[in-house]
């Protein structure tokens, strides 16, 4: 694990491959970290790519380099922490990868910054936020139950139960959206120190008042959520790995592909919840190797 100094945070970064490798970058969600690409970081190195499986803002050894910046989660700040670790590391135009949180940085940086990607695998299909969409259309009760979390962290009392359970939160949300897979004690027990970062839980509460206009964005990123506002396509080669088990992301992706990928290469269903690269990791690097060789034979 090494710190790279990108944007506004140290960012911590575990390196798997040859750095002379295409490049590419895999990136967790909440409630995880870096340890959902164990398996699938080995399987792709040993192709010879250089993999790159960073930290979020608010998890694990990554910090604010500043006590002063806003402890955003929104997702014009996660767009930046990923298009400025591109060029803090030199990654010639690496593919990006991810779910949840990270897909919804890849899919951002992917839709705003495409000459700065070579390809995009997403799980759960375009994932930028529709804020004013999501304000103005509640979605039937039986789909917004499984928002509990989302609404608890809107209270000051969600703030102070995810301080004082971090861990017991996150086991409950993998349990959730996850019903098919058995992971271990150990497993869990691997990321959980992740949630013990400082800026966890302001990252966290943020991010979803945020997504529904409970709280401001960071000034320095009115710009970028102004151009995410607008769902803007997505025109790199892009490969979806839609899952069918997951209990939660059908209640904020698009089923519409063919709406916001102008290039999709393939949409892939698996039988996986939540988080498909530590349930299925043959499959996940299957996806981000097939999508390398479509890229590289078009150069």
């Amino acid at each position: 694990m090494e710190l790279v100094r990108a944007g506004v945070l140290d960012v911590g970064v575990e390196r798997y491959g040859d750095p002379s490798g295409p490049p590419v970058v895999l990136l967790h969600g909440f409630p995880y970290d870096t340890r959902s690409y164990d398996d699938v970081a080995r399987l792709l190195a040993d192709t010879g790519a250089d993999v790159v499986v960073p930290y979020l803002r608010g998890f694990g050894p990554t910090r604010f380099v500043e006590d002063t910046t806003l402890r955003s989660g929104e997702q014009a700040a996660l767009a930046h922490d990923l298009h400025d670790l591109i060029g803090a590391m030199a990654l010639d135009r690496p593919i990006v990868a991810g779910y949840d949180w990270g897909g919804r940085a890849a899919c951002a940086v992917a839709a705003l910054w495409p000459e700065s990607v070579s390809g995009l695998v997403s799980v759960s299909g375009y994932l930028v936020q529709d804020i004013e969409g999501a304000v103005a259309t509640p979605a039937p009760p039986h789909l917004e139950k499984r928002y509990w979390y989302q609404y608890y962290l809107h209270s000051e009392r969600g703030r102070a139960g995810l301080a004082a359970y971090r861990a017991e939160i996150a086991q409950t949300l993998w349990t959730d959206w996850s019903p098919t897979w058995r992971f271990g004690d150990s497993e869990f027990a691997a990321t959980a120190p992740s949630f013990e970062n400082p800026d966890f839980v302001d990252v966290a509460v943020h991010s979803y008042r945020h997504r529904y206009g409970l709280a401001p964005g960071d000034p320095r990123y009115a710009a970028t959520q102004d151009a995410l506002a607008g769902q803007p396509s997505i025109t790199v080669p892009t490969v979806l790995l839609d899952p069918t088990e997951d209990t939660v992301a059908g209640l904020y992706s698009s089923p519409d592909h063919g709406a916001h990928f102008t290039d999709l290469v393939d949409v892939r269903a698996v039988d996986a919840g939540h988080n498909p690269p530590q349930e299925l990791p043959g499959v996940f690097a299957d996806a981000v190797r097939t999508l390398a060789e479509i890229v590289a034979a078009r150069n």
